[in-house]
């Protein structure tokens, strides 16, 4: 696996991670699952610096090349 996520989008990520985290804890239901699920997909895609959809749609937004 290659990184594909700059800096930027990263931090941008872990943002959208607590943000969603926060309003799952808030809410109930299925609105919370799909925060949950939102939440959980950001985070690791961040600390990973991986997103797979990048990847089908060859987009990349790291300033490195591999």
């Amino acid at each position: 696996m290659k990184t594909n996520e700059g800096t930027i989008d990263r931090v941008v990520r872990i943002v959208i991670a607590v943000i969603a985290a926060y309003f799952a804890y808030t809410n109930q239901g299925a609105l919370a699952i799909v925060l949950w699920v939102v939440a959980a997909i950001m985070a690791i895609t961040a600390v990973v610096g991986f997103c797979p959809l990048y990847r089908i749609f060859g987009v990349s937004t790291c300033k490195l090349k591999h």
